[in-house]
């Protein structure tokens, strides 16, 4: 399948997503509660400006503001009948965004989890989650999005509902999981079982890999944990920005730019080929993290302890696949901020 960003992918080593969104716009005015993704009729001057910062800051791929753009989450803000034009809004003004840019630029579609809990344990299908996201694919393809792009998730379920969608939709994809617990997803799931599960997909993504998590130490272990079980796609990497804090009325998270471009050399490394910045991560940290890349050559896959030393010692122990439970790990290493 040809499409923009299995071409970049066949011509570059190395490519440069995006940062934050939910940072970005409650730093812009979103309250708490409030769905974001409205903001895609409401404030498109803002919508906009989120896009453009990683574009300026040099990010070969953005995401859509279309996270919770499925229509269970819609449905708490009464916005559930809105699925399709609330995606095709988000995507069109992406779209708009990246042709004008002067260069390649890969529109991602946003697709987080529907917020619902699994049968057994809960009562989503996973013919709703099929339906759920198939409307979410058909909104984003219909506004543009070169990819489908679904993250934070932390079941096989309802990772495999998102693939089945995108296949209906006829849309390539990227897909990645939160390993937030002790190494695992909330849902137990380790780096090689994601590895597995991606491998027996009969419609696979074209990268896969780690978004979000407790820390970026945390998210390199996971990609070295990917790396180990042999994937066939190319691995992604987005890593939050340090710690949360509130601060003057706006959420900052205390990771550097420097600290950034650190993480984002020492996820190359580890073998990653997408590499952006989760929660925290601003266009600041973008443009340290690309100048990194590109001006530092490619080294050894780092040790855990490099990793440590450099971004911050681990949450817990283990990352699961060695069967480890979870136990919390002792502080080592440093943070810088």
């Amino acid at each position: 399948m040809t499409n923009a960003l299995s071409e970049l992918l066949s011509t570059r080593d190395w490519l440069l997503a995006d940062g934050a969104t939910g940072t970005t716009l409650f730093n812009m005015g979103l309250q708490s509660g409030d769905a974001p993704e409205f903001w895609n009729f409401d404030h498109v001057d803002r919508i906009t400006a989120l896009y453009q910062g990683a574009v300026d800051a040099g990010s070969d791929m953005f995401l859509t503001n279309t996270f919770g753009g499925n229509a269970s989450r819609l449905k708490l803000h009464g916005g559930e009948k809105q699925v399709h034009e609330i995606n095709k809004a988000g995507a069109e003004i992406a779209r708009e965004v990246a042709d004008k840019s002067g260069r390649k630029v890969v529109v991602a579609g946003s697709v987080g989890p529907t917020g619902d809990i699994m049968v057994p344990m809960g009562s989503l299908t996973f013919e709703s989650a099929v339906e759920m996201f198939h409307e979410q694919a058909e909104g984003l393809k219909a506004g543009g999005a070169d990819v489908c792009w679904v993250e934070t998730i932390s079941a096989a379920e309802e990772f495999k509902a998102a693939a089945a969608a995108f296949a209906l939709a006829d849309m390539p994809w990227c897909g990645t999981m939160s390993f937030d617990t002790a190494g695992r997803t909330m849902m137990g799931l380790t780096s090689a079982e994601l590895v597995k599960l991606v491998g027996k997909l009969p419609n696979a993504p074209l990268a896969f890999g780690a978004n979000c998590g407790v820390g970026s130490s945390d998210l390199l272990r996971t990609v070295l944990g990917f790396q180990a079980a042999g994937p066939e796609q190319p691995v992604i990497a987005k890593g939050n920005a340090g710690i949360p804090k509130y601060v003057d009325g706006h959420i900052h998270y205390d990771g550097t730019p420097e600290l950034m471009a650190d993480y984002a050399c020492l996820a190359r490394d580890s073998g990653a080929t997408i590499i952006g910045g989760c929660c925290g991560t601003t266009p600041e940290h973008l443009r340290a993290m690309r100048e990194a890349l590109e001006t530092r050559p490619k080294g050894p896959a780092p040790t855990l302890d490099a990793i440590a030393e450099a971004l911050g010692g681990f949450s817990s122990e283990s990352d699961g696949t060695d069967g480890g439970g979870p136990t919390r790990a002792p502080r080592r290493g440093r943070r810088r901020s």
